[in-house]
């Protein structure tokens, strides 16, 4: 009897346990498809740039700034991914920054420019709105870091309805200057509803592509400087060569000296008039100051 109530426990026992080890491995497959799950959504686009809902009208835009390996290759990848879903680019401004630059000169005619730069690129796209999931998706393969994504999505169904109820009031207007006798006013008030509807036509092709297109700015941006090597001339050298020559300066001078001289006579030529006049009234002077020291010694 004694064995057989062994048996039994050892028995419970054992269920126990194997019970116990099928929760623990369920769990701990619960958990990695968590992770995998959280992982997936990490990596995918928000519902915002998906999400449909029933009798609402969105306009999506997102604004993505990241870190790529190689700017060019980024930008290329993003393009193509674009055409292939139906898409067209409306700005693209690649261009690299300096961070710092210098001159090493290699000999008397060559010299080498390190430049340290990276590059940039800021894009805006055009994609088509039930694409736009797809979109961010591909784009998120070139990161290394994200450092934003901005996905918005404006609800504009009362604009929309608010766009049909301006419409029919346009037309009804219509119909009642239609009514008017034919003046100057009847004229005025049919050209300022023609250009309200004008307006109002505008203004929903303008949100029909919207509707239909989301934009998409992305700027682009490789986190490692770069550093590029430029053969240039050795302009320190060449400006050495073009240096003050004292032999030609001393000469220079000399001439210059000559000219001056001439420059001088020839002034003096143009004045002689006022220099013969100057020279009489010295001479005056010396002749009067020697006759009263004449006069004064012939008195004593």
């Amino acid at each position: 009897m004694k064995s057989v109530i062994k048996t039994s426990i050892a028995a419970a026992f054992i269920s126990l346990s194997f019970i116990s080890c099928k929760k623990h491995e369920t769990a701990e497959a619960s958990t990695m498809e968590m992770s995998k799950a959280e992982m997936a959504t990490t990596d995918s686009a928000s519902v915002a740039a998906s999400q449909q809902v029933e009798g609402k009208k969105f306009i999506k835009t997102a604004n993505i700034d990241m870190e790529v390996k190689n700017v060019y290759d980024a930008s290329v990848a993003i393009e193509k991914s674009l055409v292939k879903l139906g898409g067209f680019v409306t700005k693209s401004q690649m261009r690299a920054q300096t961070v710092s630059e210098r001159t090493f000169n290699t000999s008397d005619t060559d010299a080498i420019l390190v430049r340290k730069y990276q590059n940039e690129n800021s894009m805006q796209v055009r994609v088509p709105t039930e694409f736009l999931g797809d979109f961010l998706n591909d784009i998120n393969q070139n990161k290394l870091f994200l450092n934003a994504r901005i996905i918005n999505a404006d609800d504009v169904t009362a604009n929309i309805a608010l766009a049909k109820l301006d419409a029919q009031r346009q037309q009804k207007k219509e119909e009642n200057i239609n009514q008017l006798k034919a003046t100057k006013d009847k004229v005025e008030l049919a050209d300022d509803n023609y250009r309200e509807a004008n307006d109002q036509k505008v203004a929903n092709i303008n949100i029909a592509d919207q509707l239909k297109y989301s934009t998409v700015d992305i700027y682009l941006k490789e986190p490692n400087v770069s550093v590029a090597q430029i053969p240039i001339a050795n302009t320190q050298n060449y400006d050495n060569q073009f240096k003050s020559n004292f032999g030609f300066e001393l000469k220079n001078a000399l001439v210059e000296g000559f000219y001056m001289i001439q420059q001088i006579v020839v002034f003096l030529v143009s004045i002689w008039p006022i220099l013969l006049i100057i020279a009489g009234l010295i001479y005056l002077n010396k002749k009067k100051f020697f006759l009263n020291r004449f006069s004064k010694e012939h008195k004593s």
